[in-house]
C-alpha cells in the first residue's frame, strides 16, 4: 500500500471539491483515509438512477445525522442536481462533504449550483516521486506516475486502455466533439508539441480544425483535467518577453504514449523533454497539496533566452537539463534571468551527480532535488 503525500484530514475545515484525473487514485484515498466516512458512490448504477430521478433523496437520508459528520460522494459530476441537496445539508445541518470527480465540467456546463462558497476545490495528483519506494525515475518518464501504470506488468496496455476510456467516457458526452477521430488527432499533435508554447493556428493547421475549435479542444483538456497551461513570467524589467502559454499533459506517461514511444534513451532529445516534464509534474503537484501562493510559470525574451520555470514573483528560477555533466553554458538562461532579477535563488537540476554551487547558481542533481523539494527545502 503506497502511503500518499495529500491528507484529506487537514483539508476538512470545510467541505471540499476532490478533483484529479481518473486513475490518480481519488476513490483509493477516500476509503483509506476516510474509512468512517457515510460513502455514496455514483458508480453504482442502481443508486446512481435513483438519486438522477429524485434529488431530494440525499437530503431525507442524511438530515438526522450529527453535525460534523463527513459525507463522501464520488463522482458527484454524474448528478449535478445533488448540489442542491448538499448546499442545504451543509447550510442547515452542518455536514461536510467531500465531492469527488474527474471533471468540472459537466458542472461548469449546466451551470449547477457550486455551493457558493460553502466548498473549497482540492487537486489530487498521480503519484510523486515521494510516494514510491526505490523510485525508478526512467520508469516514470516513460510509463508516467498514474498508480496503475507505474506498478503495472504491462504498462504500455494500461496507458492504451486508459486512452480509450477517456476517450469515450469523457469526450464523446462533450456536444463539442463531433468526431472522435479528430479530437484523438488533436490529442496526437499536442503531445508533439508538448511543454511547448501553444500556437493555435499551426496546430488548427495540422488538425484540419478551425482555430475556434482548437482552442475548445483545449479548454475541454483543461476542464476534465487530462492537462493544463503554465504560463508565461510578464514582469517586464528591460526585455520583450513572451507571453504565451505552454501546455503539459497532466502526466509525463500519457505524453509518450501519445507519441507512441516505447523506450527512452538517456542523452537524447526526447528524454530530455520527458525529464522536463517531469519535473515540471512535480512542481505542480507540490505546489497544488500544499496551497502555495507562488504561481508557477516560464521565462522567455523574444530572442529566445530561457528558464524552464519561475516561482512565484521571481522567487526561485528552476532550468531544467538533463545533462550528466552541468557545465557554464548550460546556466545562461539563469545568468540572464538573475540579471534582471539579482535576488532570486537560481537552481538548475539535472543528472549530474555532483550536487554543487557553481558562481551564484545551484546544480542540484534530480534525487536531491526531489528530496529537497518534498521536504520543503527549494520554496
Amino acid at each position: 500500500m503506497i502511503a500518499r503525500y495529500f491528507q484529506l484530514i487537514n483539508e476538512l475545515d470545510m467541505s471540499i471539491f476532490l478533483l484529479g484525473a481518473r486513475q490518480t487514485g481519488k476513490s483509493t484515498i477516500l476509503r483509506q483515509q476516510l474509512s468512517s466516512a457515510i460513502y455514496i458512490d455514483l458508480l453504482d448504477t442502481e443508486l446512481l438512477a435513483r438519486f438522477r430521478t429524485r434529488p431530494s433523496l440525499l437530503y431525507e437520508m442524511l438530515k438526522d445525522k450529527e453535525q460534523g459528520t463527513i459525507v463522501v460522494i464520488d463522482e458527484i459530476p454524474e448528478v449535478p442536481d445533488l448540489l442542491n441537496e448538499v448546499h442545504r445539508l451543509i447550510s442547515q445541518k452542518g455536514l461536510i462533504f467531500v465531492l469527488c470527480g474527474s471533471s468540472a465540467r459537466k458542472l461548469k456546463r449546466n451551470g449547477y449550483n457550486t455551493l457558493g462558497g460553502r466548498a473549497v476545490p482540492c487537486y489530487f495528483y498521480p503519484l510523486v516521486s515521494a510516494e514510491v519506494p526505490e523510485f525508478d525515475l526512467d520508469k516514470a518518464l516513460l510509463y508516467g506516475m498514474l498508480p496503475p501504470h507505474y506498478f503495472a506488468k504491462n504498462p504500455t496496455r494500461m496507458l492504451s486502455v486508459y486512452v480509450d476510456v477517456y476517450l469515450r467516457e469523457e469526450i464523446r458526452q462533450e456536444s463539442i466533439v463531433r468526431q472522435l477521430d479528430s479530437f484523438q488527432r488533436f490529442l496526437e499533435v499536442v503531445a508533439l508539441t508538448n511543454g511547448e508554447m501553444i500556437n493555435y493556428t499551426n496546430i488548427a493547421s495540422d488538425c484540419g480544425l478551425s482555430v475556434r475549435t482548437i482552442r475548445a479542444y483545449f479548454d475541454i483538456l483543461e476542464d476534465t483535467l487530462i492537462g493544463y497551461k503554465i504560463p508565461a513570467y510578464t514582469k517586464v524589467i528591460k526585455r520583450r518577453l513572451v507571453q504565451t502559454p505552454r501546455f503539459y499533459f497532466f502526466d509525463v506517461g500519457l505524453a509518450q504514449h501519445l507519441l507512441h514511444r516505447k523506450s527512452l534513451t538517456r542523452g537524447t532529445v526526447e528524454y530530455g523533454h520527458a525529464f522536463e516534464h517531469f519535473v515540471i509534474q512535480e512542481l505542480v503537484a507540490y505546489i497544488g497539496y500544499n496551497h502555495k501562493e507562488e504561481r508557477l510559470s516560464f521565462w522567455r525574451t523574444q530572442t529566445g533566452v530561457e528558464v524552464d520555470a519561475v516561482v512565484g514573483d521571481a522567487l526561485v528560477a528552476i532550468e531544467i537539463k538533463s545533462v550528466e555533466d552541468v557545465q557554464n553554458k548550460h546556466l545562461k538562461g539563469l545568468k540572464s534571468f538573475g540579471d534582471d532579477y539579482p535576488e532570486c535563488r537560481k537552481i538548475i537540476v539535472s543528472l549530474d551527480k555532483i550536487t554543487r554551487i557553481i558562481d551564484d547558481v545551484e546544480a542540484i542533481y534530480i534525487r536531491d532535488f526531489l528530496r529537497m523539494l518534498w521536504n520543503g527545502d527549494i520554496f
